[in-house]
């Protein structure tokens, strides 16, 4: 029985020692969690504004994300766009998959006289 308990502070030392490593082992620790929800929400934010969404509406779209993080990137998106003159891209596809209809929709005539339908200008990225 001594023997017992002159190992058990061994243990605890290095357990003690190897409870660190658990981020090598993939589990995430509550401040990482924290943080990427966080991040997460502020990218949703910012990607609504950016298309143009109005504030509540990016709400309703994503219920799981933080609303404060949402806001913040929302707000951050926006003043980036006002400083740079930037306007709003308007969204191709609806949250549930679908296409709406406007430019991407519309259906043209080519020369030869087929129906083909139009795409939007394509963006280039910097």
């Amino acid at each position: 029985m001594r023997r017992l308990f002159a190992f058990l502070p061994l243990c605890v030392l290095s357990c003690a020692l190897l409870l660190p490593g658990c981020d090598q082992l993939g589990i995430e620790s509550t401040a990482a969690v924290t943080a990427r929800k966080e991040a997460d929400g502020k990218a949703v934010g910012g990607a609504c504004r950016h298309a143009g969404r109005a504030i509540e509406d990016c709400y309703a779209l994503n219920k799981r994300a933080d609303k404060a993080a949402i806001y913040a990137g929302w707000r951050e998106m926006s003043e980036y766009m006002r400083e740079n003159k930037l306007e709003p891209v308007a969204p191709v596809f609806k949250s549930d998959g679908s296409e709406l209809p406007g430019p991407a929709a519309v259906v043209t005539e080519a020369a030869d006289g087929s129906a083909q339908p139009a795409r939007p200008a394509r963006r280039k990225l910097h």
